[in-house]
């Protein structure tokens, strides 16, 4: 059974949460957590690192290290917003079964342009999903909360100094 659109909601707040924390110490605001079966036990949490240490490819490695794949199958992760193709990768060699985002990886990359520091690939994670053996169910963008998520990068992007 897929989380209810309350879980959902919720969940994704608590990971702008994170988010917010980790631009608080001048790191990229992404933020993601790991859901239990239950869509309301938080198992763990996770800001972006840097720019090759997301939050959800972070997460997804320690989730492999911590709980079997039987599972993790069982568990959602919930991501601020859509996982690029390296964090979609991660999710599935992890074995993590269902994936929630706040806001496409277009609608960011229309906030943030060609910035060097968050050059976006154009692949959504439901084609890289697409492509393995096992399913992977993915939610998003979830348009109750996808401003919200946006709101975080308002101004972020332009404060760390000018595209290319």
């Amino acid at each position: 059974m897929s989380p209810s659109g309350t879980q959902l909601a919720t969940a994704l707040r608590r990971a702008d949460g994170v988010a917010r924390r980790a631009m608080a110490m001048g790191r990229h605001p992404f933020g993601a957590l790991l859901l239990a079966p239950d869509h309301e036990t938080v198992l763990a949490e996770q800001g972006n690192i840097d720019t090759v240490n997301h939050a959800e490819a972070t997460l997804a490695r320690h989730a492999a290290d911590n709980y079997p794949a039987s599972y993790l199958a069982h568990c959602t992760l919930v991501t601020t917003f859509e996982p690029c193709a390296m964090c979609a990768g991660t999710i599935y060699w992890a074995h993590i079964g269902r994936v929630v985002y706040g806001a496409e990886e277009s609608a960011l990359l229309a906030l943030t342009g060609n910035h060097p520091e968050n050059p976006t690939l154009s692949l959504p994670c439901r084609e890289v999903f697409a492509r393995g053996q096992k399913p992977i169910e993915v939610i998003g963008p979830v348009a109750e909360v996808a401003e919200e998520m946006l709101a975080t990068h308002r101004g972020f992007w332009e404060r760390r100094g000018p595209r290319e």
